[in-house]
């Protein structure tokens, strides 16, 4: 059985407590490594640690810290195909969704190499007689992040690329369901000429993020999940006094117009909903056809596009649609919500709970499901399903349809798909949401621009990456410096306005 550790100070270290995690194959439910609990004690010694390692960092010339992301993002070319493999191996997705993660959080390290630039501070030249203001965008110290197990690789990079490039040390608590990936970005940094101790991953769990959240030497804390923990590490977390972004739950509403090429819109709806088996944040998981007459258009094209949906495991090739879930916990709570779907009323196009693979039979697979005829008071409408399951919510009216997700606890993503562009502008301007896709079902914003939610999907003031990233992970400093000319000595007692 393979035995994963910590990275702490530069090298794999054991764990120490005694607890493990069994991580999984999802594709066949075999336990292939077991993965080390941390203590609170084993979190506060590489805490202090990352703190001693961090001031020579942030002293580190901005230029020097982005040349080391520079190097990292040729590292990160030259290994993705193992990091994917990896991935792969231990979330379930399909090898080509796998390399996706590592791009997009390549291409926000991509981004941090622009670090010089982005920490430039402000300056005003004679602010009044002989005194000049600046401000500087300082590092805040350690912080950490507490990261998803379903993008074990970009939204750890979304994290930590930010952070260090502002100067920062950062302790990574990963998922202990894959946690292989984040492990070796760490082996990455060290090799890309990142000083030992500025980047320490922890294993763990709610032990490990209680000592986090708890540790008085973090400033800060940025954490992906659900809405329920992100709560938790943002009340607790803010009231220890630390920054605190945390991004929670989602529940995607596409709205398909009268007007919108069908064709176009449910190929968009099989890609959002069913990729990476539903375990997104920003998958679409409902339809909201206007009027009947689309609604049935719509459905009647989703079905021959589910049943021709290749399930698998990765190792199956390319074609491959998407893989198992992540655990056999994930796939019999989608089962149930599915069965929730039947009893409350909801019409069951597809059936996926009886998907079995030959050969896989222990996996964690469910296959593609589609609902339609839901409504709003159902178990499958109000709650983030995670998992390849599309649901369909006839409106009868645009303003119904726009009712339906600005009046949902969840504003993460929207889409709609339409021709007209009054009604695209319309929408843009009004949703209560805080990513919106027109004619582009899944809207992940680049990596120069933010990522963030609104309502119960984001708690916090700044979002992830883009120039928001570089806010949350910097602090700023104004000077105010008086070089009066022509005066040498003689002591002066009043606060003097102004000229």
């Amino acid at each position: 059985m393979k035995e994963l550790t910590h990275w702490i100070n530069g090298k794999h270290v054991k764990g120490t407590s005694g607890r493990f995690a069994d991580v999984f194959n999802p594709a066949t439910g075999e336990v292939q490594a077991r993965v080390p609990l941390a203590t609170k004690a084993e979190l506060d010694a590489a805490v202090a640690d990352a703190a001693k390692a961090q001031i020579k960092w942030g002293a580190t010339n901005p230029q020097r810290r982005a040349r080391v992301m520079m190097e990292f993002v040729r590292l990160l070319n030259r290994d993705m195909q193992k990091l994917a493999e990896t991935l792969s191996s231990e979330h379930g997705k399909t090898v080509p969704d796998a390399k996706g993660d590592v791009q997009r959080g390549l291409e926000v390290i991509e981004f941090c190499t622009g670090a010089p630039h982005l920490l430039k501070g402000e300056f005003t030249d004679a602010a009044g007689p002989g005194i000049d203001m600046y401000s500087m965008r300082q590092p805040l110290g350690v912080v950490a992040g507490i990261t998803p197990f379903n993008f074990p690789a970009m939204i750890p990079m979304w994290k930590m690329g930010p952070a260090l490039s502002c100067g920062n040390a950062f302790i990574l608590k990963p998922s202990e369901r894959d946690p292989s990936v984040p492990l070796m970005l760490a082996e990455l940094m060290q090799e890309a000429g990142l000083p030992d101790g500025v980047l320490q991953v922890i294993n763990g769990d709610k032990e490990s993020v209680d000592a986090i959240i708890d540790n008085p030497v973090i400033q800060a804390i940025g954490f992906v999940g659900s809405t329920p923990i992100a709560e938790y590490i943002y009340g607790r977390g803010c009231s220890n006094g630390k920054r605190v972004q945390c991004f929670g739950g989602a529940k995607n509403h596409m709205i398909i117009m009268p007007d919108a090429d069908m064709d176009q819109a449910a190929d968009a709806l099989i890609g959002a909903g069913y990729g990476a088996a539903g375990e997104r944040c920003m998958a679409i998981s409902v339809a909201v056809p206007v009027g009947d007459k689309t609604a049935d258009a719509l459905i009647e094209r989703l079905v021959p596009r589910i049943e021709k949906l290749k399930v698998g495991p990765y190792t199956a090739g390319n074609d491959v649609d998407y893989g198992p879930l992540v655990t056999a916990a994930a796939m019999e709570r989608v089962k149930g919500l599915i069965g929730s779907g039947v009893a409350q009323g909801a019409t069951l196009v597809c059936d996926g709970r009886d998907f079995r693979l030959q050969g896989y039979e222990n996996g964690f697979f469910v296959g593609p499901t589609l609902f339609d005829h839901v409504t709003r008071d159902m178990d499958i409408y109000k709650q983030e399903i995670f998992g390849p399951v599309l649901t369909t919510v006839r409106a009868k009216s645009y303003e119904e349809a726009l009712s339906y997700a600005m009046d949902h606890e969840y504003g993460n993503g929207t889409a709609i798909y339409t021709r007209d562009g009054d009604t695209a502008r319309d929408f843009a301007s009004r949703i209560n949401i805080g990513m919106v896709g027109i004619n582009v079902p899944i809207p992940v914003p680049l990596a120069y621009h933010t990522f963030g939610g609104w309502k119960k999907s984001g708690f916090g003031d700044l979002n992830q990456h883009g120039p928001d990233g570089f806010r949350f992970y910097t602090r700023t400093k104004t000077v105010t410096a008086r070089w009066p000319s022509g005066i040498k000595e003689g002591g002066e007692f009043n606060f003097k306005a102004m000229d």
